[in-house]
């Protein structure tokens, strides 16, 4: 008897907190609905518990619902790029119980609501990057990236805005994600003007563009070939481990970049400011010294070899001049070299070719 009871006191249970839940999502639902996406949010986030004993078709209601809430806060900008993500998972949640339970209420919507979202996120990213807002920029990139990680495009972007935000850390994770997977960005992108708007448009192949032309959508077909983008991708990784003051591997990345092609004068250039780092690195050692014998001692060995790195550099800036013999700052590089190594000849020598 004892027992019976206990387990209708569970179904009654069950009963009310699955009619509390309902009704908190009916309640969720009219907010969203009035635009006060941050309020249902706020009750969508407080019902989830209720959501673990609900049936697979109530759970795709209110995945499907928590997608949609927080879809809206990111594409008005509140917190997009983490909004986003939850947003993706949200839907994600919708295809899962969706398939357990074989009942495909909102499996095509949540399908189109992700496109559309990356979409949003992609064009967000463009904007942020257009105002200046890089670091912005490069965090809605790698959210599409997660997304969609077959286009990788959006993670090149990502390394590219975070160079330009300084933010070494994260260009050195993106860039080396990049070398990872292999990436070298070259294709071919097929183009055609559509005649409504007078705007080129990309095509994924020759075919879907030729039957929007055929359908008398498009027209002006143009063809346009994208290098590889391997050494860019390497030479910016070198570059964020020389602002890290990674010299070692930043100089095997320069070297692989020379590999691939040995006439990049921004190797060279950079090659030649990472050797005059290093020996300003060490001029700042040599001037903490003091006056005791050991250091004296100490002070000639590093004036030996800042020297000697100093003296390293020369060839860099030679091959970049070689390479354009009008490179201004080659050139001035080159004499500050010769005049601290107390190298006339050479000084004079470039000075009056100048």
């Amino acid at each position: 008897m004892k027992e019976n009871i206990r387990i209708l006191s569970c179904l009654l249970l069950m009963s009310i907190g699955a009619f509390a839940q309902k009704e908190q999502i009916k309640e969720a639902l009219s907010l969203y609905d009035k635009g006060k996406s941050q309020e249902a949010l706020a009750i969508l986030n407080k019902t989830e518990y209720l959501i673990l004993n609900a049936s697979d078709e109530d759970k795709s209601d209110y995945y499907f619902l928590k997608g949609n809430v927080l879809k809206d806060l990111a594409v008005k900008n509140i917190d997009a790029a983490n909004n986003f993500t939850l947003a993706s998972q949200a839907y994600q949640d919708v295809f899962l119980y969706e398939n357990e339970s074989g009942k495909f209420k909102f499996t095509i919507k949540a399908n189109a609501a992700l496109k559309e979202m990356k979409s949003s996120l992609v064009n967000g990213a463009m904007s942020d990057f257009n105002a200046g807002k890089f670091k912005e920029s490069a965090e809605k990139s790698y959210k599409v990236y997660l997304f969609d990680k077959k286009d990788t495009l959006n993670l090149y972007n990502a390394a590219s805005s975070s160079i330009n935000a300084k933010d070494y850390d994260s260009a050195i994770k993106y860039y080396e994600l990049l070398k990872k997977i292999n990436f070298s960005g070259k294709g071919v992108l097929y183009y055609a003007t559509n005649k409504k708007t007078k705007e080129e448009d990309v095509f994924v192949s020759p075919k879907a563009r030729e039957s929007a032309i055929q359908q008398g959508l498009y027209e002006k077909p143009r063809t346009e070939s994208v290098p590889s983008k391997k050494i860019e991708v390497n030479n910016n990784l070198a570059y964020a481990y020389l602002e890290k003051k990674d010299y070692p591997k930043a100089e095997v990345i320069y070297n692989y970049v020379l590999e691939l092609n040995p006439n990049y004068i921004d190797a060279y250039i950079n090659m030649a400011y990472l050797k005059l780092q290093l020996k300003k690195d060490l001029a700042d050692e040599i001037s903490s010294l003091g006056t005791t014998p050991a250091e004296m001692q100490k002070y000639d060995k590093l004036s030996a070899r800042k020297d000697d790195v100093t003296r390293s550099a020369i060839p860099y800036l030679k091959k970049a001049l070689s390479i354009e013999p009008k490179n201004t700052d080659a050139t001035k590089t080159l004499l500050g070299v010769y005049r601290s190594l107390d190298m006339t000849n050479e000084y004079n020598a470039l000075k009056s070719s100048m």
